[in-house]
């Protein structure tokens, strides 16, 4: 019970739950309403995201990687799926998913990859890593990308809603596939020990980690976020219309909320010398998004009946193009250091640039 009493972002998220639940649509006849109610939702999301990030880690540390960096993932991933769903049934954008999983790659990959890698580089130089795994992902990466995001523009409209089908099965398989060869054929792909790398101290040993507590505590944060996300969708939706904002940075917006968790880990695995973590938090959370996202919002969009549209702007594909290759050469030998965090960074400044153009 002492620990549970200081779980402050689960009491912060019920609290603003209550009290934004309540004055929602008084808030919601203002301009400023609607920016205070943006910002504070927002915030107290964020935070909830750290809480995810803490239990999330904790069972890192219980059942080791690569189980850990799949909990960690999968947790952001779930948050992701959320809060497209509620903003998918509120807004009825169709373009809503794909502005997502586009912006989710461009943060984990040139946006936490980038700026963790240059974050380490800074501190050790070059920071050493397994290259099967960035291999792995990578062109995992590229064919799913491509069955799911570049064909669709190319499919005859009277065969789109099989090919959607199709689309669903496929992914299943593929991430089962990928699941199997990640914890069991080819568990060392994703694992790395630099020789001479200082251990970490622990605050825990894993016997003193309660699994099933933090188990629990990470499913009620997110589902404390889905709630929240419900409200927060309202107050983004009218601040756009309101300043004339683009539409994409509703999809930007949760991209950072699901991401958030990663971003955390992320930039501690750099500054202990882990890239490994890094690297499979980075791809893993990219590629978990379009295995696990698409497919679920294929499914939300036959239940019903919204329409979802898959297929890339130009200048997204052109974005994800030129992020695929620069990660194919960059992750190419092992070894991360400033220079190539650098040029994921500038990347990932003209993706943001990009969004008021």
């Amino acid at each position: 019970m002492k620990e549970f009493f200081k779980e402050y972002p689960l009491f912060l998220s019920i609290i603003a739950l209550v009290l934004f639940g309540t004055y929602e649509h008084a808030l919601a006849e203002t301009l400023w309403g609607n920016v205070l109610g943006f910002g504070v939702i927002f915030a107290v999301i964020i935070y909830s995201s750290m809480s995810v990030a803490h239990h999330a880690e904790l069972l890192a540390e219980k059942f080791g990687e690569p189980y850990g960096t799949m909990i960690l993932t999968m947790s952001a991933v779930v948050v992701e799926i959320v809060i497209i769903s509620i903003m998918m049934l509120h807004e009825h954008n169709p373009t809503l998913a794909r502005d997502t999983i586009y912006s989710a790659i461009m943060l984990d990959i040139n946006g936490l990859l980038g700026f963790a890698a240059i974050v380490g580089g800074l501190k050790y130089g070059e920071q050493p890593y397994n290259v099967d795994s960035s291999n792995t992902y990578l062109s995992m990466l590229m064919v799913a990308l491509g069955v799911a995001m570049v064909i669709p523009d190319f499919i005859d409209p009277i065969h789109y809603d099989s090919f959607m089908r199709f689309n669903v099965v496929i992914f299943v398989l593929l991430y089962l596939v990928f699941t199997r060869i990640q914890l069991k054929d080819h568990r060392y792909f994703f694992q790395y020990k630099a020789e001479g790398a200082v251990e970490e101290t622990h605050l825990h040993s894993h016997g003193e980690i309660n699994a099933l507590y933090h188990t629990l505590l990470l499913l009620v944060s997110i589902v404390m976020i889905g709630l929240l996300s419900e409200i927060l969708a309202v107050f983004m939706g009218n601040d756009i219309e309101y300043l004339g904002l683009p539409m994409a940075l509703g999809a930007v917006g949760v991209a950072v909320i699901s991401a958030a968790p990663e971003l955390i880990t992320a930039v501690r695995a750099a500054l202990d010398n882990r890239m490994q973590t890094v690297i499979n938090i980075a791809l893993g959370a990219s590629l978990a998004t379009v295995l696990l996202t698409i497919p679920a919002v294929i499914v939300i969009g036959m239940m019903t009946g919204l329409e979802i549209t898959l297929g890339l702007a130009p200048i997204q594909g052109v974005m994800l193009g030129l992020t695929l290759l620069v990660s194919m050469i960059n992750f190419s030998d092992g070894e991360t250091n400033m220079l190539e965090g650098f040029l994921h960074v500038v990347l990932f400044a003209l993706f943001c640039f990009l969004l008021f153009v």
